[in-house]
Order: C-alpha cells, then sequence, then structure tokens
C-alpha cells in the first residue's frame, strides 16, 4: 500500500470550470482539471505521490491520514 492511501481525494465536477477538480483535503486543494474523471483521479494521486516524497525529502512531517475517519460523513 502506498502511503499516498491513507489520505482521502476528491474528485468533482465544478460547473463553475466545466470540468472535474481533483484535491485532497488536508494535503491539497484544487490541483488538477480535466474532461474525464478518471483521468483526473489519476492525476490527483500521482500528485499526492510527489508531494509526500516532496515532504519526505524535506524532512518535514506528513499530515494527519484523513482515510478511515470518517470524513465523507463528516461533510454529507
Amino acid at each position: 500500500m502506498k502511503e499516498s492511501a491513507r489520505y482521502i481525494k476528491i474528485v468533482e465536477w465544478s460547473d463553475e470550470d466545466e470540468s472535474f477538480v481533483g484535491q485532497c483535503p488536508g494535503v491539497i486543494g484544487p490541483c488538477c482539471h480535466g474532461d474525464d474523471e478518471a483521468q483526473v483521479y489519476a492525476e490527483l494521486c500521482n500528485i499526492v505521490d510527489e508531494w509526500i516524497e516532496l515532504m519526505k525529502q524535506e524532512g518535514k512531517p506528513l499530515p494527519p491520514p484523513t482515510a478511515g475517519r470518517n470524513v465523507a460523513e463528516k461533510i454529507a
């Protein structure tokens, strides 16, 4: 399992941008967009993986994991 699996990733449609937008709450805000939801999710996963590696290289602590904390229920 990749460390990035510990973080919730959200891809949602934006009427304003007329595209899907991806973000990882607690890690990175809206950071990628496109017409294909699956491609945006894949790009988001890559961005989060790269972000985690950068944080580790710089010796910075990672934020607390968001997966498994019922975040989706709290949003609803």
